[in-house]
């Protein structure tokens, strides 16, 4: 019982580190030499990212959307069941559970795995720390905007400048879409982190876009502007981490590049 009652009290002490010392990394100051020059490229490829994102939504607003509605399905045709099962791998409650679950059972096995399976475990926690930080972020942003900017999702009528702001209402929440920064925030992420992995990852984001415009649940614009807030968000998130030398360094010139194996 002794035994028992130790292995229980050294298990719960290794989580409990693990899960502190995350924390402390991950809120902790700059450590890497060449942050502020990261920081410096970061905030001139958002602003670019910002000012084509605004252009290519407004032109989009005025030219596109409502020529757009006219060629898509009636929304609530029943041939569309494949495309309402392949829009919900992009909804940001889908993404962010599975994430959340694979990183809190990680944690588990990794604070009760020997020295040389933690070591191998530890990076992975950062990484899916990582994914999971990159879609929150630019979704949290997404849905203030939402809140402010009330649009009116197509089906609500055929005027494309339809608003009601402030309302919180879901017929009201079309721009920017929030499956868009889910599945391209998602996409930049794994691409980040593994970039075999961009070519699946760019489809991915694509087919989730693509469901949102036949469903009519979203406007070109729409989706433009979400995929602007899921990149802006996502290399925010990654500039962070590469500041505190998790999953990530910097360069010299300031690029951002992933650490295999690092945590």
């Amino acid at each position: 019982m002794p035994a028992t009652s130790d292995a229980a009290t050294g298990y719960f002490a290794q989580l409990g580190g693990l899960v502190l010392l995350s924390i402390g990394r991950l809120t902790g100051s700059s450590s890497d030499p060449h942050a502020r020059l990261a920081a410096r490229k970061f905030w001139r490829q958002a602003g670019v990212l910002i000012a084509i994102g605004a252009i290519a939504v407004a032109a989009l607003m005025f030219a596109v959307d409502l020529p757009e509605i006219k060629l898509m399905p009636p929304r609530n045709s029943p041939d569309l069941w494949p495309v309402r099962i392949l829009t919900d791998f992009g909804k940001a409650e889908f993404v962010l559970w599975s994430i959340f679950a694979l990183l809190v059972a990680t944690t588990l096995v990794a604070a009760g795995a020997r020295d040389a399976m933690r070591a191998r475990l530890v990076p992975r926690l950062a990484e899916l720390q990582y994914l999971l930080l990159a879609v929150i972020v630019p979704i949290l942003a997404g849905e203030l905007i939402k809140w402010i900017v009330g649009r009116g999702r197509p089906f609500v009528g055929a005027d494309q400048f339809t608003f009601s702001h402030f309302s919180g209402a879901s017929a009201y929440a079309s721009f920017p879409s929030a499956h868009a920064i889910t599945s391209v925030a998602l996409a930049f992420a794994v691409s980040a982190l593994w970039p075999r992995w961009r070519l699946p990852m760019i489809v991915y984001a694509v087919l989730i876009i693509a469901t949102r415009l036949v469903l009519l649940a979203h406007h070109p614009s729409d989706v433009t502007a979400g995929a602007v807030f899921g990149i802006i968000g996502a290399m925010a998130v990654r500039y962070w981490f590469a500041a505190r030398g998790i999953g990530f360094s910097v360069g010299h010139d300031g690029a951002i590049l992933p650490r295999p194996g690092q945590p």
